[in-house]
């Protein structure tokens, strides 16, 4: 193979970068001939190994919503435009609360999807979680959003764990010229805890002025800011059992009952005991970029931006109110030439959010997270071909993290170490990738490999065949390592008064006379290992005709030493706790309750007498298995219309054999997705007219990340009726759109503790003068 076809495999990625294509400029804006339909395979994709390629030559399954999609759709968030890649797990929590897994069940406070953009990090390292309206940039923006579905350690190291979202902005030369948006809409909230409140309103307004004064010279200028009001809380008992009758079993094991839990909510009247009210959000953004080309070919890029938000973060102990205020900042400096880049940044993180249900015992206020973080990092990147048949990339970063978290009063500052090297090997018709990278964190004992492998098989240029293997990892943040919050458990009192005739007479006296609040002691785990996750995949991609591309893709993930946050009861399993963790004892009683009682209590094992969680922390778990399959199919009937179709099937997860010593991955924590998803969608954008119309589909899942096991339980599964249709203006300068999502107005919840989403219509004008 000569240096010329392995140039264009790799579609210009290993060339010098002229001071022309430098320039980003774009191309005369005229129709493409009928005959000439734009392939979808050539999208260009840099996120599977740092280095440019075409998705059907890329070492991993990755798909890429494109400007085209993200102009037509009438998605209102990332979840929304998100959910239609295969294989994603997207849940909205509240007005401003988005998560989002690959392969397997996501969860609040999601935290093995690493998110980028354009390649700087926007995962918080402190807990490990995205919050989505913490981008600065407008949708309009954005170029396109590569996702790599599947684990991606081996090039971007820690928290790639089970996949990667990049997020690629336009540069200011791509969108030179001055952009206005404003949006507004309704959205129905006829039942739930505001049925009588009406419909809630959303809007929101953006602006970017991008301007090339020069041929060395661009810039980019632009700000935004939405509002919405809150949704609607579901209410009555999860479950829809009796009020603490626990009627919905667990799906992997029908002697574990859950729900029975009567829904904290807004509403005057309800049985919930811990009402708390449900709040909307505010995002105001505001974000800068200069672009300097030098007549070598080099570029320097020089970025800034804020992201405010506030509104309703959910978690493992319940939702935290993110208060008006909390922001983050960043800036960054990059260079590249050709193959070279070369990035630093910093992400400055400041916010406070009051927990919602959980009270502190040690001040009588609710429980705090307030949080100030600094995230420093330096990244270089190379690549080159050696000897026609090798592209060798390779790279480093270092990184700072400060943190000040209330939560994790003993937390330290962070080190993190990497370095990686990629070998792709090109034969005739086949592909070998051979990879790794090694990460050093101070908070793991040993460095971390992550080894990749990928044998690809080209029996035509528009056909692949790909077999992977790679392991990933995710480190234990500072909140899994150094929490420290004791609480009062939602909802929990512990009244011994019914056992007072079955003690003996000298201990009855010492029986409390009222029900004493249940102090639990939430701490880290400083000893916690880095988790893990080994896929094997086989995967296809094919291009038939020019115009249609398929995608397919198995896969199986073994997770091991998952980090998961637990409870620790006197049991057979925790019979004296996990020290240091130890569970309450006579010599350390549960607040309110005299030790001597106590340990009788404890050693008398009296029928009907539930001993108390007393204690929990974050744990490495044994291995679980996840496997699954996908399918896609995308056709361009021409340059305005497009349609496509996925299917996602997820099996229930598989609790594997523990190692020696090592605690297995217990059935009650273990959350079970939707076994069925799909998509379907057709959009068109022509000189005159612009939209799409889909339908997403979700099967039932099962839930147990929040709380306790009577907030455990399923939700229903979900199809939702989404559709945008826009007219264009004045020659394409001015458009005018409606959109819509779950038009059919059906009761969705797509988590047992988020809100209710129901029918919401937006209407639109973007007006755009060169």
């Amino acid at each position: 193979m000569n240096r010329s076809l392995l140039a264009v495999l790799c579609v210009g990625s290993l060339m010098a970068t002229t001071a022309a294509a430098q320039q980003d400029t774009p191309p005369p804006a005229q129709e493409a001939p009928e005959d000439d339909v734009i392939k979808r395979e050539e999208v260009v994709v840099v996120t599977a190994s740092k280095v440019e390629s075409t998705i059907i030559n890329a070492p991993a399954t990755v798909s890429v919503v494109t400007p085209e999609t993200i102009a037509a759709s009438p998605a209102q968030n990332f979840g929304d435009l998100l959910r239609s890649v295969p294989g994603m797990n997207v849940i909205q929590m509240s007005a401003r609360d988005i998560n989002l897994t690959s392969r397997q069940s996501t969860s609040t406070l999601a935290t093995s999807q690493l998110v980028l953009l354009d390649g700087r990090s926007v995962y918080l390292d402190f807990f490990g979680l995205v919050l989505w309206d913490l981008v600065p940039n407008n949708p309009q923006e954005i170029k396109q959003i590569e996702v790599v579905r599947g684990p991606a350690s081996a090039v971007w190291g820690a928290n790639a764990l089970t996949g990667v979202v990049n997020i690629i902005t336009k540069s200011p030369r791509e969108m030179e010229g001055t952009a206005f948006t404003l949006t507004g809409g309704l959205f129905n909230r006829d039942e739930g805890s505001r049925a009588d409140d009406g419909n809630g309103t959303s809007y929101g307004a953006y602006a970017s002025i991008a301007r090339a004064p020069s041929d060395r010279i661009s810039y980019r200028l632009s700000g935004g800011y939405f509002n919405s009001d809150p949704y609607s809380r579901p209410v009555g008992i999860v479950g829809g059992c009796a009020l603490g009758v626990r009627c919905v079993p667990h799906p992997l094991d029908r002697s574990l009952g859950t729900g029975g839990a009567p829904y904290p909510t807004d509403v005057a009247g309800t049985p919930g005991a811990n009402a708390f009210e449900n709040t909307g959000t505010s995002q105001p953004k505001v974000d800068a970029r200069l672009d300097h080309d030098f007549e070598s070919g080099a570029r320097m890029t020089y970025s800034a931006g804020f992201a405010g938000s506030e509104g309703i973060v959910h978690t493992g102990i319940g939702p935290f109110d993110l208060q008006s205020g909390s922001y983050m900042g960043y800036g960054k400096v990059g260079y590249s030439k050709a193959a070279l880049k070369v990035n630093a940044f910093v992400n400055f993180l400041d916010a406070e959010a009051p927990n919602l249900l959980l009270t502190d015992p040690n001040t009588l206020q609710p429980v705090a997270l307030n949080f100030k973080t600094q995230t420093f990092d330096i990244e270089v990147g190379h690549s080159t071909v050696v000897a026609g048949h090798h592209i060798l990339s390779y790279g480093g970063n270092a990184r700072r993290n400060n943190f000040d978290i209330t939560l994790t009063p003993n937390a330290e500052d962070r080190n993190e170490f990497g370095a990686y090297f990629q070998d792709e090997i090109f034969y005739d018709k086949f592909r070998l990738a051979v990879g790794g990278r090694v990460d050093k964190f101070g908070n793991i004992e040993d460095p971390v490999f992550s080894p990749r492998v990928t044998v690809m098989f080209k029996p035509t240029p528009a056909h692949a065949l790909r077999v992977s293997y790679n392991r990933a990892f995710r480190s234990p943040s500072a909140v899994n390592n150094y929490l420290d919050q004791p609480i009062f458990a939602p909802g929990v009192l512990i009244d011994l008064r019914p056992v007072t005739p079955l003690l003996p007479p000298p201990l009855r006296p010492l029986v409390p006379t009222a029900p004493v609040p249940l102090v639990v002691r939430n701490v880290g785990n400083p000893d916690l290992k880095e988790e893990s996750l080994t896929a094997y995949e086989i995967a296809y991609t094919g291009n038939v005709g020019d115009r249609t591309t398929i995608g397919l893709a198995a896969y199986q993930n073994d997770s091991d030493d998952n980090i998961n946050f637990a409870s620790i009861t006197p049991s057979a399993l925790f019979p004296q706790g996990i020290p240091p963790f130890d569970v309450y004892t006579a010599q350390n009683p549960p607040p309110g309750i005299p030790g001597l009682l106590y340990g009788v209590l404890l050693q008398a094992r009296i029928p009907g007498f539930p001993l108390p969680r007393t204690v929990s922390t974050y744990l490495n778990l044994g291995p679980l298995r996840q496997r699954g399959f996908e399918a896609s199919l995308d056709h361009r009937f021409s340059n305005e219309l497009t349609a496509s179709a996925n299917y996602s099937y997820q099996d229930e997860p598989e609790v594997l054999d523990a190692d020696a010593g090592q605690i297995p991955y217990p059935t009650n924590e273990i959350a079970i997705p939707a076994p069925h998803r799909f998509n379907i969608a057709v959009s068109w954008n022509s000189a005159r007219f612009v939209g799409s119309a889909g339908v997403h589909y979700a099967d039932e899942s099962f839930w147990v990340d929040v709380l306790d096991a009577p907030f455990h339980g399923f939700t229903d599964a979900y199809t939702m009726l989404n559709a945008s249709f826009g007219v264009k203006w004045a020659d394409g300068k001015v458009v005018t759109s409606i959109k819509g999502t779950n038009l059919t107005n059906g009761t969705v919840q797509q988590h047992i503790f988020g809100d209710i989403l129901k029918r919401s219509i937006t209407g639109e004008v973007r007006i755009f003068v060169k």
